[in-house]
């Protein structure tokens, strides 16, 4: 990775979580939309990413939310979740020719479909993750997934409109 690369994903992690504690910590759309776009900065990095520095920027990332939203460590248990799947969902979704190099995954590069694919996906098993944790079990099932539901499509939705916004070619 370049020097270029590298201030580029900090001034990104940085970006991602300070709009998360700043201004979408206490966003909540009808009781149960939560919106944790902190999450987009480990969905769009590099295809070539390592595994090892995914789970340590996972869980990173998720500890410096958890300072934040006072929740003893569901966010990194999420964060190192989904840096370890994301690997193998990428190796699934990757079409016959493979990516170029110092491909990231975002929507104008890959496509609405596969993007669609890999970032719903993703997103839906992080918010399993922090919800059924929180609740501590299964007790609450169905009202808990409907918090999960309703928070990856409005995680999702802000994620593209993001993209859409602030992608530049």
């Amino acid at each position: 990775m370049s020097y270029r690369v590298i201030i580029q994903q900090v001034f990104a992690i940085l970006i991602f979580t300070g709009v998360q504690v700043a201004m979408l910590k206490n966003l909540v759309l009808f009781d149960t939309a939560f919106c944790f776009i902190y999450i987009g900065f480990l969905l769009f990095l590099p295809f070539e990413s390592g595994r090892t520095g995914l789970l340590l920027l996972g869980f990173l990332l998720g500890f410096v939310v958890d300072i934040f939203y006072d929740s003893l460590g569901i966010h990194a248990a999420a964060g190192v979740l989904i840096a370890f799947i994301r690997p193998a969902w990428i190796n699934v979704l990757t079409p016959q020719g493979g990516y170029e190099l110092n491909a990231s995954p975002f929507l104008k590069q890959t496509g609405v479909t596969w993007f669609v694919s890999y970032t719903f996906a993703l997103i839906f098993i992080h918010h399993l993750a922090i919800f059924f944790i929180e609740a501590g079990g299964f007790s609450m099932f169905f009202f808990t997934l409907v918090k999960v539901f309703s928070s990856a499509i409005f995680t999702f939705l802000v994620l593209v409109l993001a993209q859409l916004l602030f992608y530049r070619k």
